[in-house]
């Protein structure tokens, strides 16, 4: 193991290099490093090297692995460029956070749009909302901030934040939400609350949608029909029909739910299904401005070229 002088040796010297330094300094800063990291493999010294650059901050843990950025893929929940993971550890946590969110929203879009009757039956959507849609998901995306994950990090512990929240107003007795708004504003303040509270979400899902223009049809599917629900959702709150929410909206809402949560289990099947235990891979649409995109036009002109 190396002394703290020799990490500050490979420190200077890491500096030196990337300075591009030629000659007699160039040849004697390489033979420091090479002296500092005897014994390590190559991944060992290109990492020790990368850190001692940054200081041994959080920036030593700056991902620089060769070769091109893996495309947008809607199965990574991951809209952006990124470097991948070398000898990464983790499974790939957004199918799990994509299908936790898929089941609850369905089952609460078909109690919008009153299937078999059952608008305004919520008490199995708080189970599932506590366990599967808000836990599962919050855990989920905790894990995709273990593996650098900024955006499935963001979305999904924030969707299962609000399953959770969502959960907390329809739990009759324990925290006695509705019971309490009613009482100090009466049924006009609750429906008030509950419109702005869906629209603040609305908000909150197009500033996701935006970051998923330059990725994959299937992930700016999702991401449109979700932020739809919520806008129909919150406008049937806010526009009431005889004392409750405007039922047109609110099977309009539970239709873009339906479409939102079918598409969240399509992502999550295409994170899922590899080579190894599908016949098929799931394909997932590149925008025709998307960097995967222009390289597939680039690959189909050389191509024809060449033929």
């Amino acid at each position: 193991m190396s002394t703290n002088q020799q990490h500050n040796d490979l420190h200077n010297t890491a500096n030196l290099a990337a300075d591009g330094n030629a000659g007699a300094n160039g040849n004697t800063n390489h033979q420091k490093v090479e002296e500092v990291t005897r014994g390590m493999s190559h991944e060992e010294k290109a990492a020790a090297q990368q850190a001692a650059r940054f200081g041994y901050g959080p920036l030593a843990h700056v991902r620089t692995a060769g070769g091109d950025m893996l495309p947008a893929f809607g199965g990574e929940f991951q809209p952006g460029l990124y470097k991948p993971v070398e000898g990464r550890k983790f499974a790939n946590p957004a199918p799990l956070g994509l299908c936790a969110f898929a089941l609850t929203t369905f089952l609460l879009s078909v109690i919008n749009l009153n299937v078999r009757n059952l608008a305004g039956n919520n008490s199995i959507i708080i189970a599932l909302a506590f366990g599967y849609g808000g836990l599962v998901q919050l855990l989920a995306g905790m894990w995709e901030m273990a593996v650098g994950n900024t955006f499935g990090a963001t979305a999904l512990s924030s969707y299962g934040g609000f399953w959770i929240s969502f959960a907390i107003i329809l739990t009759p007795g324990g925290f006695d939400i509705v019971a309490q708004t009613e009482t100090a504003g009466g049924g006009a303040s609750l429906l008030n609350l509950l419109g702005l509270y869906l629209l603040g979400w609305f908000i909150f899902t197009f500033l996701l949608l935006i970051c998923t223009l330059k990725s994959t049809v299937a992930f700016f599917f999702l991401f449109f029909t979700l932020d739809m629900a919520f806008l129909f959702l919150g406008i049937a709150y806010l526009c009431p029909s005889a004392g409750a929410p405007n039922v047109g909206c609110t099977r309009a809402g539970g239709a873009f739910g339906i479409l939102a949560a079918f598409a969240a289990w399509y992502n999550a099947l295409a994170g899922i299904a590899d080579t190894s235990n599908s016949f098929f891979i799931i394909p997932v649409a590149h925008f025709p401005w998307s960097v995967k995109g222009r390289a597939n036009r680039a690959a189909a002109r050389e191509e024809e070229h060449s033929a």
